[in-house]
């Protein structure tokens, strides 16, 4: 819960003086939140909270508080009492936390238990858009949209970023929305294949572009290596599922961007993304990999470390990525190869053209326990998240650490890491590390921001792939289709059964047990699992926000 010292004077009716950006307008397109309950009554809710807060304003709480968090703990940086993030955090802002500490691995279970038992902690982040909307009818979660007059940092990147349209993919049929999302100044990619480069090179092969191209070079890997299966995949290939499925005009990877309507930008309607013709012909082009022998059938089901180490044994020369995951643990698993060398390679290119998804601009974000907003520290504690998350000072900070400890910043505004200190390779020979050691670049506060802040950690051989990212073209924003709290209910009844079993049947098409043959039974099955009711909501819900804010 929100607490704070019991030695602390009680410090109620302060006044709140929150300086918001002028004109700036949150809401639906219809105006207003739409609807819907009223915020809370904010008297007597703001011990600790600061009088004067806005943009550029370093956050102090009046008096020591402690504020409870769900905490994603990473097994490659596990949390330490004595990191600097913890002390200089408090220094800072006179706020510490009272983690509940949840190993990565098994972070969104344990986040579905605590909520749906009533114990989850005040702050709960790591939560991607859409995963908050199963806690919202039963009233678990705080209505944040509500409350963001005490979120300056907030409000003012939403409007210069212009993120207006995204938000409104957050709202529900209330027209409010129950997750504080990370914000990015722009469209981003990174994740994609890393290949054995010194493979490519003894080949004489290019690095391919397209999927075609992928499945050509594959398949001379496999020629010139017939031992090995070349792609061997991590994450139950989940990554590698939403990649193909985006590039093929599609949504797939449960947990990793799958979603049961996609919108049909040609027929102008949400359709069943697991029947999709788009979706059909990903399966297609993944099972004749498998059945070439291209891509292991383990990869829907090892672990990661194994996938890993098969780079290292010459049974694969490629696996999905982002950049962190190719310096911490993917040239290290070859450094006993003699020669080898691995890259990341140009995000392919697929039926549906050389896209990205224009939804990175929302990043995982935060959820808010709705017992927050009785606690005489609520005000505070959102202008804490708020500038914590949000600002550009703490947003720096948590991604960056301490000035002149562990990094130092030029006279050109350049920062550099302390001689002593790495991160993502930048400093390979370095005695500490800033993640392991300081507790800094993190996945639970460190997301989000301006590009140049993003792109402030990047080797330069990132910084040329993301300028190859750049070119490509942004897939638009999907619209639309907030659900009433009864069509939640019984979206809820069809949803699970539906996902569990397009899992089930795409992992065992791409196996091919059984055969693609047999699509129109798999589509028969879904129709008895619900399908039909649930894009009759779907398409219900999307009319209904389109009449309501054209």
């Amino acid at each position: 819960m929100v607490t704070r010292s019991s030695s602390r004077r009680r410090r109620r009716g302060a006044a709140i003086a929150v300086t918001t950006v002028a004109a700036l307008a949150l809401s639906a397109c219809g105006g207003g939140d739409g609807g819907g309950d009223a915020p809370a009554d904010l008297t007597d809710k703001n011990v600790g909270a600061m009088a004067e807060y806005a943009v550029g304003e370093q956050f102090r709480a009046t008096e020591p508080l402690s504020f409870s968090i769900l905490y994603s703990d990473h097994e490659f940086y596990p949390s330490q009492d004595d990191w600097l993030l913890w002390t200089e955090l408090e220094k800072r802002t006179n706020v510490t936390f009272d983690p509940v500490m949840v190993p990565r691995s098994d972070y969104e279970e344990k986040r579905s238990l605590v909520i749906g038992a009533g114990d989850a902690p005040m702050i709960i982040p790591k939560t991607y858009p859409g995963q908050e909307e199963p806690f919202v009818a039963s009233g678990a979660i705080l209505p944040v949209s509500d409350y963001l007059h005490l979120m300056p940092n907030f409000q003012a990147k939403v409007q210069e970023w212009g993120l207006e349209a995204h938000l409104d993919t957050l709202r529900q049929a209330d027209g409010k929305f129950y997750l504080l999302p990370g914000l990015h100044e722009d469209v981003w990619q990174d994740y994609t294949l890393a290949m054995r480069t010194d493979v490519l090179a003894e080949l004489g092969l290019q690095a391919p572009t397209t999927w075609d191209e992928v499945r050509d070079v594959l398949a001379a890997i496999k020629q010139a290596y017939p031992d090995s299966y070349p792609l061997s995949d991590r994450e139950e290939g989940k990554i590698l599922l939403n990649m193909v499925g985006m590039t093929f005009g599609t949504r797939a990877g449960t947990d990793w961007g799958y979603q049961n309507a996609t919108w049909d930008t040609e027929a102008g309607e949400f359709v069943f993304t697991g029947t999709m013709p788009e979706y059909k012909a990903m399966i297609e082009y993944l099972n004749s990999l498998v059945a070439d022998g291209l891509l292991d059938p383990e990869t829907f089901t090892q672990d990661n470390d194994t996938a890993i180490q098969k780079l290292a044994t010459d049974r694969a020369f490629a696996i999905s990525t982002n950049a962190q995951l190719l310096v911490n643990d993917l040239r290290p698993a070859i450094e006993g190869v003699p020669g080898a060398t691995m890259q990341k390679i140009t995000l392919p290119a697929g039926p549906a053209g050389n896209v990205i998804n224009s939804e990175s601009q929302l990043e995982n974000g935060i959820m808010i326990n709705a017992d927050a907003v009785e606690s005489e520290n609520f005000v505070a504690m959102m202008q804490f998240i708020d500038w914590l998350w949000y600002s550009d000072e703490g947003q720096e900070f948590a991604k960056w650490g301490v000035e002149g400890v562990t990094y130092t910043t030029g006279a050109d505004g350049t920062r550099v890491l302390a001689d002593d200190v790495d991160y993502v390779g930048l400093n390979p020979d370095a005695s500490k590390h800033l993640q392991k050691d300081f507790g800094f670049s993190g996945g639970v506060f460190a997301y989000g921001g301006s590009t140049d802040l993003l792109q402030s950690t990047f080797s330069e051989e990132e910084l040329q792939f993301q300028a190859l990212m750049e070119q490509k073209d942004k897939l638009p924003l999907p619209p639309p289709f907030p659900f009433t709290e009864a069509e939640r209910e019984q979206a809820t009844l069809n949803e699970s059964a539906l996902t569990d079993y397009v899992a089930q049947m795409t992992l065992q098409f791409i196996l091919g047990q059984p055969p693609l043959s047999e699509w129109d039974a798999y589509v028969a099955e879904l129709e008895g699992k619900g399908m039909g009711t649930y894009m009759d909501l779907v398409r219900t819900a999307h009319e209904r926000y389109v009449a309501e804010n054209g």
